[in-house]
Parts: C-alpha cells; sequence; structure tokens
C-alpha cells in the first residue's frame, strides 16, 4: 500500500516541478492564473468544476498526441518538436486530471496543468 502511495507522489511531483521551474523563470509568476474551475464562486462550484476539468483532462489529455503536431505543421515549425510536446503534454494533461479527480473535493490544490490543460470540449 505504501509503494502505491508512493508512487502517486512522485508523479505528483513531476507534475508539479515543470510548473515550477516554469514559473521561476517568469520571476516567479506563472504564466496562467490557475484552472478555470478557481473562478467559480463558492467551494461547491470549484469542486463541481475541479471534478468536470479532471474528467475532462484526464479521458481527453491523450488528443494531444495528435493536434501538437499537426499545429506545429499547420504553423510550419518541426514536427519532431511538436511531436515531442505533443507527449509531453498528453502525459502532463492525463496525470494532472487524474489528480484534479482524486483532489476535487479539497479546492485549494490546484495542479498547473501543459498549456492549461485539453482544449477539447472547451467554450473557447
Amino acid at each position: 500500500m505504501t509503494k502505491r502511495i508512493g508512487v502517486w507522489v512522485v508523479i505528483a511531483a513531476l507534475v508539479a516541478l515543470p510548473a515550477v521551474g516554469y514559473a521561476g523563470e517568469h520571476g516567479g509568476k506563472a504564466m496562467s492564473s490557475g484552472s478555470p474551475w478557481t473562478q467559480e464562486m463558492g467551494w461547491g462550484n470549484q469542486a463541481k468544476g475541479k471534478l468536470v476539468y479532471g474528467l475532462k483532462n484526464t479521458l481527453l489529455g491523450w488528443t494531444e498526441l495528435f493536434t501538437e503536431p499537426y499545429e506545429a505543421c499547420k504553423n510550419g515549425t518541426n514536427v519532431f518538436v511538436g511531436l515531442g510536446k505533443g507527449v509531453w503534454n498528453a502525459a502532463g494533461q492525463t496525470v494532472g486530471g487524474a489528480l484534479h479527480l482524486v483532489t476535487f473535493l479539497i479546492t485549494t490544490i490546484d495542479v498547473p496543468l501543459p498549456e492549461g490543460g485539453t482544449e477539447l470540449l472547451s467554450s473557447k
């Protein structure tokens, strides 16, 4: 049992560390204002928003494997770099989404996801 908890702690640290490093490169300020559910008013709305956000990213995070190389091709940049970004984003969004699902009742915890999470099924 403790080995499983240890694995989850390592995964959570691996998801959070790139965001910490990214914020450090930008004067200690993160480039995004947090997950969309953090803008909701009230604990109930935030918990519901966090649950939906986590479910969406857990189930659809893998789509970054295709969308990032497509964007790179469309923008005329290196497709292999887009593929690498796609793998990184897919893993980060899927694992981060699972962390949002597991912690949806604790609305004080916000795990930053690569590129703010998946944009599929968004009203942006």
